[in-house]
């Protein structure tokens, strides 16, 4: 099995990478840090030009598994009246959004050949039926990246290539924070139970890291 995890130098993804390789497969993964280290590919999701790159360095060979991860989350603390420059909105969209469509449309080739499955770590705070307010740019570049899965569900169905949208939980990372709920292993291994079972049947689904259905 041939697997690619995007933002894979620490966190979930770092996690996500531990895993696939413990499990014997031929793993790919990216960072936007310059010279790719740790072995890993140096490509940020934002330049297409990086990503035809990381396109030829994969080659023509199928890719079972995408994971989109790499993601940014700018405005923790950011005042209503004051605060979310566009700078911010503009920075966090094209790594969160756009960047994932672009990963995906580079890698297209491979998935198709393989009739794989892409998985897109979105979050709760993509919902629109849980509203609590704040980090407005996160969640409106989440939820961007929900309805981005959703509709290349209905687009790549007839490839064979499915696609799952899941909220990681709420983890002990960098972005998380050290009182979040559960362990980035935690996390990751839930995540990759949940793209192991996707198929054609659930592809378009919004699950959590543990198997339950959220809410859009």
């Amino acid at each position: 099995m041939r697997v690619l995890v995007t933002g894979a130098n620490r966190g979930i993804g770092a996690a996500l990478l531990d895993g696939y390789r413990s499990d014997g497969a031929t793993v790919f993964g990216t960072t936007r840090a310059a010279g790719g280290a740790d072995g890993l590919i140096a490509a940020d999701v934002t330049r297409p030009g990086d990503l035809a790159t990381l396109s030829a360095t994969l080659g023509a060979d199928p890719l079972d598994v995408l994971i989109c991860n790499a993601g940014v989350y700018p405005d923790k603390v950011q005042a209503l009246g004051t605060g979310y420059p566009a700078a911010m909105w503009a920075d966090a969209f094209a790594v969160n959004v756009t960047g994932v469509f672009l990963t995906v449309q580079a890698l297209l080739p491979q998935l198709r050949a393989a009739r794989g499955r892409i998985a897109i770590i979105s979050s709760q705070m993509a919902s629109h039926t849980r509203a609590p307010g704040g980090s407005y740019v996160y969640r409106a570049s989440k939820a961007a990246a929900l309805n981005l899965g959703r509709n290349l569900a209905t687009d790549l169905r007839g490839d064979g290539v499915s696609v799952g949208i899941y909220h990681p939980g709420w983890v002990r990372t960098d972005m998380g924070g050290g009182s979040a709920e559960i362990a980035v292993d935690e996390a990751a291994a839930g995540l990759k139970d949940r793209i192991a079972e996707l198929s054609l049947d659930s592809t378009g689904c919004f699950r959590t890291w543990d198997g339950r259905d959220h809410p859009y």
